[in-house]
């Protein structure tokens, strides 16, 4: 290769790392300025959002709200803003319109203990809310406060059908059913950072509106005592639901959306598994007043009588009439039919 030729080829290789390098030095430069762009932050006031969602119904805590800065052009009178709104005044409150996550929370979409329509945002849906009287002794000795869960039991006395005693009964009939109020107050007092323990005459319950009708009903057939819950029995319940099926957490679904479900199952009132105690299993003296066998026998029996006569008479024969009248059982007896005669036999006789 001769001189000439070597001089312009190292000339254009000269010229080429210069364009590169210049090229380069451009486009640096021109992504400066959007870089600046990106880091900007508000420079407005620091206002209320919304941790997460917060769906109607939900009670306001630390961790489902905080302060954020927020350009000042949008801000709006119905925003909480840091240094205005006390933090701690806003906790147990309840929201009463959905909250999208980020969004800013405002001042109508909260609704404070005491506040008209606070009870009804408190409620979960398709819930009802009814109060039953209380006093010491059927309401644990006013240690019960508005969020803690009890069992309802009935109290009640049974008059005997066949001439005997009557009988003493105790029923719980529901359980897991949520305080939402004692007395008129939907807060725990405190003084000195205790709380207060005081005698209430009312508390309302969080029911369904089938349940509702129940406690109507069993207000009228005696006395109604609450049985205070231990936060531990929900925790259980729940897990044993879970292992049985009873409640299935969709797949694929978020944190949130689990922790929904759950709540909801842990606040749902039971009206299944409950249990019952008669004076016969307190007090010795009082099996008297348990219906005896023989008494159950015969009811049994004397249903069975009047199911196969009104099945005579719907075959299209007199009621009755082909039956012939069972005597009164002496001991235990084994009856015996026979197309439509029926007859009772003795045991032990033959």
């Amino acid at each position: 290769m001769d001189k000439k030729k070597l001089m312009l080829l190292l000339g254009a290789l000269v010229v080429a790392i210069g364009t590169a390098m210049a090229a380069k030095s451009m486009l640096s430069g021109a992504s400066a300025p959007q870089a600046e762009a990106a880091q900007q932050v508000p420079t407005g006031p620091k206002v209320l959002v919304a941790q997460r969602a917060l769906p109607v119904g939900t009670i306001i805590t630390a961790d489902s709200i905080s302060f954020q800065l927020w350009p000042k052009e949008m801000v709006q009178d119905a925003y909480f803003i840091d240094g205005e709104a006390d933090m701690n005044k806003l906790l147990g409150t309840v929201v009463r319109y959905p909250v999208t996550a980020g969004q800013p929370v405002t001042q109508g979409a909260l609704v404070a203990p005491g506040d008209r329509g606070f009870l009804a945002a408190a409620l979960g849906p398709g819930m009802r809310a009814i109060t039953i009287s209380a006093s010491q002794k059927t309401g644990v000795a006013g240690f019960i406060f508005p969020g803690d869960h009890v069992d309802l039991m009935l109290t009640q006395t049974v008059k005997a059908t066949d001439g005997g005693e009557s009988m003493k009964t105790a029923e719980t009939i529901l359980r897991n059913l949520r305080i939402l109020a004692t007395d008129q107050s939907t807060e725990s007092e405190t003084s000195e950072g205790k709380t207060v323990v005081r005698a209430f005459r009312t508390v309302t319950l969080e029911v369904t509106p089938k349940i509702a009708e129940k406690i109507a009903v069993a207000q009228t057939l005696g006395t109604l005592s609450l049985a205070l819950r231990s936060i531990a029995d929900n925790q259980a319940e729940l897990d044993q639901a879970i292992a049985s099926g009873a409640i299935k957490v969709p797949a694929g679904a978020t944190k949130e959306q689990e922790d929904k479900l759950l709540s909801q199952a842990i606040n749902r009132p039971i009206e299944s598994g409950t249990t019952f105690a008669t004076g016969g299993d307190v007090s010795r003296f009082q099996r008297k007043s348990m219906p005896s066998q023989q008494s159950a026998a015969n009811q049994v029996v004397k249903s069975v009588t009047n199911a196969i006569a009104s099945f005579a008479g719907a075959a299209g024969g007199t009621p009755g009439a082909s039956m012939p009248r069972p005597a009164a059982p002496v001991g235990p007896v084994v009856r015996v039919t026979r197309g439509k005669s029926t007859t009772e036999e003795p045991v032990g006789n033959r």
